[in-house]
């Protein structure tokens, strides 16, 4: 009986370790998500009260920008699966080779997306769009907001560095600082405050350029202060070398090809909406906002899921995937299916922040209904998602992401176009997104064909 007492007791000891290392890792990521995305919601908030136009124009400017960050998120992604792999392994004097070349990569490709937003953003959505009031609100956006790419691709190196070694605290402190200034900024630009001058949806994006700027200048601060960086080899800026570029591009290369297509499905998702009509694009945008406040936890959880996995098989303890996986995925769905509800109890008074428009809060409200249950079904399919990336199997993830997004959009379209025509029904498509990237994630993860997996 004894023997079986203290095998309970070390399993209990080990589960307690892994809830706590995975809240340590997240739970400043979950922070940080909160003050980051304000950005959108306070955007959403101010420009609701200035018109739909502005409101839907957000919306697609919005998107537009967020697939060019998320190829940085991308391959941040998987420069921060090979520092926690190297991290694993005890080497951390390759781990400053390591964040280096990814900020050289992030610093070109930063001048290349800059280039097509700022010259060519007009001609791709003039092809699309058929307002063209929101298509001309949404080039004036994106011609302030494509200078604050510099900063945003800066920012993502540095976070994949932070979440690689664990030290997640410093990605709340930096956001609630982004959060605070976008939220000042927007507040004096959009309705022209205390003495600013009054410039709408131009001054929205000129305050989320602030706040990236802003959030350079103290993470490289940060990382100079407190930071043993020496202990990493950072800021050396060895000779650029192209075996460790190659070695993380081969990782990170298909986690940007996922996210860009995946935030660009996005966009296509609410290009099918703004053919719907104007009205049901500014309340997807409602929705956008109040969808990302139900997903916070999931984004935090995501990272240490990918962190997590990518250390224990660096420590050579495959075993110890699926043993933290379920406690990640337990803490997943309970934190978002408790923001679901506080988020309901509240709703009425949550939606009439966005806007003051009896119609387009009525419309949202459906719309919402449909979104919570999807909500936490993603907060069981992220997780199984990024264990799949943080094996090293990337390759396998773009495929799983490819696939389910091809279904998503045809799903999407069909719903606006021959069944539905509803802006809700168009939303159910959340739900088919994450039933099929669940369902293939975890036949990966069962095969086991990601134990030889080379970082």
């Amino acid at each position: 009986m004894q023997p079986q007492m203290n095998t309970n007791s070390i399993l209990n000891r080990k589960s307690r370790l892994i809830y706590r290392k995975t809240l340590y890792i997240s739970l400043p990521i979950i922070l940080g998500s909160i003050a980051q995305n304000i950005i959108s919601i306070t955007d959403t908030a101010f420009l609701g009260h200035v018109g739909h136009i502005a409101l839907g124009a957000s919306a697609i400017g919005g998107v537009f920008y967020l697939a060019f960050i998320m190829l940085a998120f991308g391959f941040g992604t998987g420069a921060q699966i090979i520092i926690a792999r190297r991290l694993g392994e005890g080497n951390n004097q390759k781990i400053g080779r390591v964040w280096e070349h990814a900020f050289y990569f992030l610093l070109m490709l930063a001048a290349i997306v800059f280039v097509i937003i700022k010259f060519y953003a007009p001609q791709i959505l003039q092809r699309f769009m058929v307002s063209d009031d929101v298509l001309h609100a949404t080039i004036e956006y994106l011609d302030i907001r494509a200078f604050g790419i510099f900063f945003a691709f800066v920012n993502m190196a540095f976070r994949a560095f932070f979440v690689g070694i664990g030290r997640t605290p410093i990605i709340a402190y930096t956001t609630v600082a982004m959060a605070l200034i976008n939220i000042f900024f927007d507040y004096v630009l959009i309705f022209g405050n205390l003495g600013f001058p009054e410039m709408g949806i131009r001054g929205a994006a000129l305050a989320s350029m602030f706040a990236e700027m802003a959030t350079t200048g103290i993470v490289v601060l940060y990382t100079l202060i407190v930071i043993d960086y020496k202990k990493y080899s950072l800021f050396r800026f060895v000779k650029f070398r192209l075996k460790i570029f190659l070695r993380i591009f081969r990782i990170a290369s298909p986690m940007m090809l996922t996210n860009f297509a995946s935030i660009g499905t996005w966009f296509i998702f609410f290009i099918i909406i703004e053919h719907l009509g104007e009205m049901e694009l500014a309340v997807s945008q409602i929705v956008r906002a109040s969808y990302i406040v139900l997903l916070l936890p999931v984004w935090g959880y995501s990272s240490a899921t990918n962190t997590m996995v990518s250390y224990y098989l660096g420590r050579k303890r495959p075993d110890m995937l699926w043993y933290s996986l379920k406690r990640i995925l337990v803490l997943s769905v309970v934190s978002v299916a408790l923001i679901t509800v506080l988020f309901f109890s509240f709703s009425e008074t949550i939606l009439s922040l966005f806007s003051n428009d009896p119609l387009l809060i009525s419309m949202a409200f459906p719309v919402m209904l449909v979104i919570s249950g999807a909500a936490v079904v993603l907060g069981i399919a992220f997780m199984l998602f990024n264990a799949v990336s943080g094996t090293g199997r990337t390759e396998i993830a773009l495929i799983i992401e490819v696939v389910t997004l091809v279904g998503y959009v045809w799903f999407a379209w069909m719903m606006a176009h021959r069944w539905s025509g509803e802006v809700a029904h168009v939303w159910t498509a959340e739900y088919l997104y994450a039933l099929l990237i669940a369902g293939m994630s975890l036949i990966f993860l069962v095969s086991k064909r990601w134990e030889k997996a080379k970082v």
